[in-house]
């Protein structure tokens, strides 16, 4: 009996975690999208409170200053793609990390960018939000 239950309970973990592991990938197409489309709104609701922006030549953002910028439309991007996708999930916290190719942009600066990306999403209410948000340079020779 309580084999069978330690059964179940492993299984009905498994399958949790599968069912997350994908939704943390369909949340990054998500992601690239709403970049893509300049929608504001679902980036807020894809961000936690607590948001933090971390990105090679620019300063650190806050979850606020994240929303400004994606508000403003000064942005404008043209490519947003992700590749490598890797997803590891602890509980309710999980760790997506990739390659990020996405070329936007400022006016009339087009700038391109080639990096490594984490993100940190925290499940609450049944829901993925990213909490952090790094990205370095990827090198030149990958």
């Amino acid at each position: 009996m309580l084999v069978d239950m330690l059964s179940m309970l492993l299984l009905f973990t498994v399958l949790q975690s599968s069912d997350d592991k994908a939704e943390l990938v369909r949340l990054e197409e998500v992601w690239n999208t709403a970049h893509l489309e300049r929608d504001a709104s679902t980036l807020e609701r894809l961000w936690a409170d607590e948001f933090t922006v971390t990105v090679p030549r620019m300063p650190v953002m806050p979850r606020a200053e994240a929303v400004g910028v994606a508000r403003s439309n000064r942005i404008k991007f043209s490519k947003y793609e992700t590749s490598e996708v890797a997803v590891q999930i602890f509980g309710n916290a999980a760790v997506v990390r990739g390659r990020m190719r996405r070329t936007r942009s400022r006016g009339d600066q087009l700038v391109e960018d080639d990096w490594r990306f984490t993100k940190v999403y925290v499940k609450r209410e049944g829901s993925w939000k990213v909490v952090a948000f790094h990205a370095s340079d990827s090198p030149s020779d990958q």
